[in-house]
């Protein structure tokens, strides 16, 4: 279709045979009954390994390495690509339908969570962890979360879905994105060359929020885009970047609900510290001919 020529109708109206984005439509709610499953664990996280949802298992990976108990949970894998997403039990957690979503089992009355932003604050607050105590520092790592929230969808929804999704490449789409990409970068990049992480000295929900969007552009993970962004141009970024990624507990984190990348990577459902040996795809898949 030559976009040059579209004219937008006086009234946007759906249709339903025309391109379909991962389910979506132009209302909220569920699609069909399903309930979810629920766990032992006090947490259950429901959730698929993009960008979104690495965020939240880093986090309870590294509560868990930090001794917290109480972060145990079970990881629900939740097929966007098949409408998990919109199922009724999904959506009275998460009217948004969108992934991850959290649901806090521990107490008398369940508390659910959603946006993965306030999941990481929500688990900092309740364990008193990732988060400074400095007042300064506690504000700093603030700023760069809700940053990264609200930079997010230029990345996702704009800069990747018109790059790497879009069924016609509109150059005038692709280089508004991509400006706007490289200028977020350059403004993580400024951030970095004077601080060992986004708060300062301390690693943070801050760093967990930003890590797997920009440490996947710049290494190539997600829209294989790296060298499309000209990734060696930001030395400081990369330098962050590797520094978190040997972290057992980031690198746990990254293989939680995943369903692309070596089968070894791909821990699909989590119950257990123990899955990460047991139950990884590559054991669970028999070999083929």
């Amino acid at each position: 279709m030559d976009s040059t020529g579209y004219i937008p109708p006086k009234v946007w109206t759906w249709d339903k045979n025309g391109p379909q984005f991962s389910n979506n439509r132009p209302t909220a709610g569920a699609t069909h009954e399903k309930a979810l499953p629920v766990g032992m664990q006090p947490l259950q996280l429901y959730s698929l390994g993009t960008p979104n949802g690495q965020k939240v298992a880093i986090m309870l990976e590294e509560l868990l390495a930090l001794g917290h108990k109480g972060a145990e949970y079970d990881a629900w894998l939740i097929r966007i690509a098949e409408g998990d997403q919109f199922g009724s039990g999904f959506v009275e957690i998460n009217p948004n339908s969108k992934i991850p979503a959290l649901v806090d089992r521990s107490g008398t009355k369940p508390i659910r969570v959603f946006e993965s932003g306030s999941i990481l604050l929500y688990l900092a607050q309740k364990f008193d962890a990732l988060l400074p105590k400095d007042p300064a520092a506690r504000t700093e790592a603030m700023n760069w979360l809700f940053w990264q929230m609200g930079s997010a969808p230029y990345v996702g929804g704009g800069f990747g879905h018109f790059y790497a999704y879009a069924t016609a490449k509109i150059p005038y789409a692709i280089d508004r994105f991509t400006m706007e990409v490289k200028r977020q970068l350059d403004v993580l990049e400024r951030r970095l060359s004077e601080n060992a992480y986004l708060a300062g000295d301390e690693y943070s929900i801050a760093d967990i929020a930003v890590l797997p969007w920009y440490a996947g552009l710049l290494k190539g993970w997600i829209y294989d885009a790296a060298e499309f962004l000209s990734a060696p141009d930001y030395p400081h970024m990369l330098r962050w970047a590797d520094s978190i990624l040997v972290r057992p507990a980031v690198r746990r984190g990254r293989m939680v609900n995943r369903l692309s990348g070596p089968l070894s990577e791909q821990l699909r459902e989590r119950h257990g510290a123990d899955d990460f040996q047991s139950r990884t795809q590559d054991k669970l898949e028999l070999p083929t001919e």
